[in-house]
């Protein structure tokens, strides 16, 4: 499976691991799983962070890529493609990782109820 972790759960998995459940765990864990991590939640935790809205690793893209997870970068066609989504979410950055699972055919592994409303596949745990 290809699996996109929404910001939340990589935060978790960096820094507060017992917050993720077991079937989460599980699913990231799962060597035939390709676990990506958007550069769009680098982006947001990076905003967030210099903010001091949250904590997060002061060496992220080091822990990311040390974690083996994927970099999915943002590209011009995800950027001009969020358009075409419906107004269910308001958060900028839950709008563009819903917009590159849908076109990059990815799982979304998600707390986030509202994202469902996208018809976007999310992991159910």
């Amino acid at each position: 499976m290809k699996v996109l972790l929404d910001t939340h759960i990589l935060l978790w998995w960096l820094g507060d691991p017992h917050q993720l459940l077991e079937k989460e765990m599980s699913l990231i864990k799962e060597p035939r799983n390709t676990i990506y991590v958007s550069s769009v939640s680098a982006w947001e935790i990076s905003i967030k962070k210099a903010l001091g809205k949250l904590k997060a690793p002061d060496n992220l893209e080091e822990a990311i890529r040390a974690s083996e997870f994927q970099v999915l970068p943002m590209t011009m066609a995800h950027a001009c493609g969020i358009e075409k989504l419906p107004n269910h979410h308001d958060d900028p950055f839950d709008r563009m990782l819903i917009f590159q699972t849908l076109c990059e055919g990815l799982t979304l592994l998600t707390r986030d109820q509202r994202i469902k409303e996208y018809g976007v596949r999310v992991y159910k745990s």
